[in-house]
């Protein structure tokens, strides 16, 4: 699968040099992958003051260092792999950047070097880390008696923090309504997401197909349920 890389130099508004990352390429898919479109399909209207927390990146480990062909996690668009780590002129400054691939978004994203801790960029969890995700997926739904729009929106805040923890618990929250005739689409939206974040983790550290690790991780909640 081809992806573009934007050789231009991109407008203030699309680049801070050595600021935050810039996306060379986006695709209509890339924004269902942000889950952020199916909150309010379903929602009441919340309070306009209660806004929900949003949920913090898991912090990479001070000696996380990234090389070329690393797959890598960035919150907000999930596993990509390294490309290639390039010094690059933009707007008159030096930069390294981390060029990172999606291709099933057919997107790439260039991180700083130095911006890539604070933008939440990390390598794939250990085996332990998400056996930690594995074993949520055990415990007990704990769903707050709130409307369903603040709880979409604290639950995509989880999907887009990266953190394998979260989004386990977001997948062990909206489970036992799977496939329900009384599931709300936007519910099944983000169920969804959740499931394929996971399984797309699973895939790179595995180093198996990324349907072979949604079939596992659905096997494995059959057995739980």
């Amino acid at each position: 699968m081809l992806t573009k890389t934007s050789t231009g130099v991109p407008d203030p508004e699309e680049q801070i040099p050595g600021g935050q990352p810039v996306a060379s390429q986006t695709s209509e898919d890339d924004q269902a992958n942000d889950v952020s479109a199916a909150a309010d399909d379903d929602a009441e209207e919340d309070d306009a003051d209660a806004k929900p927390r949003p949920a913090a990146p898991r912090k990479p480990r001070e000696d996380e260092a990234f090389a070329e062909g690393d797959h890598v996690v960035y919150p907000t668009h999930g596993v990509g792999k390294v490309e290639r780590i390039a010094t690059e002129e933009i707007a008159g400054h030096t930069l390294e950047l981390i060029h990172i691939t999606f291709e099933e978004n057919r997107m790439t994203l260039r991180v700083p070097v130095a911006k890539a801790k604070s933008a939440g960029l990390r390598k794939l969890a250990t085996r332990k880390l998400f056996d930690e995700a594995l074993a949520i997926l055990k415990g007990r739904a704990r769903v707050k008696r709130t409307m369903w729009s603040r709880r979409a929106q604290e639950y995509e805040a989880k999907i887009n923090s990266g953190d394998p923890l979260a989004i386990a618990e977001v997948v062990r929250d909206l489970h036992r309504n799977a496939g329900q005739p009384d599931q709300s689409f936007s519910e099944r939206q983000i169920y969804e997401a959740a499931m394929d974040r996971l399984a797309a983790e699973l895939a790179a550290l595995e180093r198996i197909d990324k349907n072979a690790a949604a079939i596992k991780l659905a096997d494995y909640l059959k057995t739980i349920t």
